[in-house]
């Protein structure tokens, strides 16, 4: 599903040189649950947006699901993600002036998949699956935090992606509501079979996930699998 090679992100601001991410390689199955974790500064969230086409590499390449990403222009690479592709951002980017049910519509519109009907009955189905059922007309900020953030997972499923990259997915939230986000994360995973590939701060979330990337000064130094099917793979 996910093919990292030789990934590096540097950065220029006058004679500073900034190298965020340094030769990253490593491949995801479709299907598998990754997180990655590392401190800040290590450069996860920069690999996230690298692996979902949101950025370009410096070097090195991506392939998503066969489809090298260094071969598509901007338009290819949004074309290719309203297709295959659910990005869950630490901070929502709901947009504030639409309800929750328009906010998970709005992908759907985006496509044009099915009629406005359909997309409202997927929409109102998905939002009532992550428990917001009796919220699907409330703004944003008439919602909390949590609700914000299952609007954000509801949003990042309603196109069934190949794949879902979430950044800090429960680093905003009470360990109730945290706790509730895994847990549909892991129901997603099995249901639908979608790949997802996690940035987090918590051990406890990564060791949840079959297989935890942790990077250090943007190099990965260690690759562990947590199942008991695999075994430890080299850093």
């Amino acid at each position: 599903m996910l093919v990292a090679r030789g990934l590096t992100k540097e950065y220029k601001s006058g004679t500073q040189h900034l190298t965020v991410l340094d030769h990253v390689s490593f491949d995801v199955p479709a299907g598998a649950f990754v997180s990655i974790v590392g401190p800040s500064g290590s450069g996860k969230t920069t690999l996230l947006g690298l692996l979902a086409g949101l950025d370009t590499p410096s070097q090195g390449s991506v392939s998503l699901d066969g489809v090298d990403l260094n071969t598509l222009d901007e338009d290819a690479r949004a074309k290719l993600r309203g297709e295959k592709v659910g990005f869950v951002f630490q901070s929502f980017q709901l947009i504030p002036t639409l309800t929750a049910l328009e906010n998970v519509q709005v992908p759907l519109e985006l496509s044009g998949t099915g009629t406005v009907r359909e997309a409202a009955t997927r929409a109102t189905d998905l939002l009532t699956r992550v428990g917001l059922g009796d919220r699907i007309h409330h703004f944003p900020q008439q919602l909390s935090g949590g609700e914000q953030q299952r609007v954000a997972l509801a949003r990042a499923f309603v196109n069934d992606p190949r794949i879902l990259f979430a950044d800090e997915p429960t680093g905003n939230l009470d360990g109730t509501t945290g706790e509730r986000i895994v847990e549909l994360l892991q129901e997603l995973n099995r249901e639908r079979g979608c790949t997802i590939v996690l940035v987090t701060h918590d051990p406890a979330l990564a060791a949840r996930t079959q297989r935890t990337i942790r990077l250090r000064d943007g190099v990965i130094v260690e690759d562990v699998f947590h199942t008991a099917t695999h075994q430890h793979a080299p850093a």
